[in-house]
């Protein structure tokens, strides 16, 4: 593996995500992905089943480049609802394993005010880095 997770001197160690990560080799830029299956529908409106979905379309995006789960190294979610997404964190977490492991990139998330399709719930975008 030829990533490095960073973590400053004395820092407080982050949950689920990392404060930084070195990487070198063949870059993957994801556009975001939602909760939507390959045929752009919808199965569910539920915000973990939807994460669940967006996490595995971006995995299957890194895997036509070639790349697995443990290559992302920087993911940005975009959610309309944060108070939902803290409430649901335990089973956010659960999901989150099932699909990446226990492998934590870069992470942010942030509330936004919608998101292009309306049934959408969360947008996931990441950034993979496949080794040379």
């Amino acid at each position: 593996m030829t990533h490095k997770t960073l973590q400053p001197e004395g820092w407080l160690a982050p949950r689920g995500y990392a404060n930084g990560i070195e990487a070198s080799g063949r870059q993957i830029y994801v556009g975001g992905q939602i909760g939507w299956n390959p045929q752009c529908q919808f199965e569910t409106d539920d915000l973990v089943a939807q994460i669940r979905q967006a996490l595995s379309n971006c995995v299957a995006v890194v895997a036509a480049g070639g790349g697995l789960p443990e290559h992302i190294v920087r993911m940005t979610w975009y959610l309309r609802d944060k108070k939902e997404y803290v409430a649901r964190l335990k089973e956010i977490g659960a999901v989150y394993r099932e699909v990446m492991g226990r492998h934590y990139p870069a992470m942010s998330a942030v509330q936004v005010a919608d998101l292009i399709e309306d049934e959408a719930k969360v947008e996931i975008e990441v950034t993979a880095i496949i080794p040379s």
